[in-house]
């Protein structure tokens, strides 16, 4: 089956979940931006519980702004805040420090175009998970695909719209606030480490 989705910051362990059991990948590019989703945030299990990764960006007058021309806002310092906060949720983990080399050197320098910042996260999760996800990108947007051929997972961009629903795993701070369901891919990988892609591999994802 092919799935479409849409490259986010980091994205949610539906996305990998969905992702780990495809044939084929699509990656939808011409689509235009819509705020408060996915596209330029992710969410981590903070000591205070969920915690909000939130990028800056730059927004035009026009009315709609294609995902691709997004910039990122570099007046705002986000990548030392972001680092710093995941360091505060996982240096506890049983696999922080076995990955830190791999994912500190992205907070380290500057992005002009979220998307691009997008595909980035996608290749070192890619690298941490030791899985080569192949896929193609899109060329027009069409807004309705055939079920039967596609399956169409864009929907998992905008997290309030996700309905998924996973095996629990063990978090940090569970003793603390519970089991927190679907957060970023590196709440997982943290966590889980090599058995990432297993897990992965063995939910069932709630499709709409």
């Amino acid at each position: 089956m092919n799935t479409l989705l849409h490259p986010t910051y980091f994205p949610s362990i539906s996305h990998f979940v969905a992702m780990s059991q495809s044939d084929v990948i699509t990656f939808e590019l011409e689509d235009n931006f819509q705020k408060q989703t996915n596209r330029n945030r992710t969410y981590i299990y903070s000591p205070n519980g969920l915690q909000l990764l939130n990028i800056p960006v730059k927004h035009s007058k026009a009315n709609y702004q294609s995902t691709k021309d997004i910039l990122v806002d570099t007046n705002f310092d986000w990548q030392k805040q972001h680092y710093k906060s995941l360091e505060t949720a996982y240096r506890g983990s049983p696999f922080f420090e076995f990955f830190d080399d791999d994912i500190r050197p992205f907070f380290e320098k500057k992005h002009k175009f979220l998307l691009d910042l997008n595909f980035e996260t996608l290749e070192i999760i890619s690298k941490c998970l030791r899985l080569k996800f192949d896929y193609s990108i899109s060329t027009e947007y069409i807004p309705a695909v055939d079920s039967s051929l596609i399956l169409d997972c864009r929907y998992l961009a905008d997290g309030k719209k996700d309905p998924s629903s996973f095996e629990k795993y063990t978090q940090v701070f569970d003793d603390k606030h519970r089991f927190i369901n679907n957060l970023s891919i590196l709440d997982l990988l943290f966590n889980e480490g090599k058995f990432t892609l297993d897990y992965l591999k063995n939910q069932k994802l709630t499709t709409r």
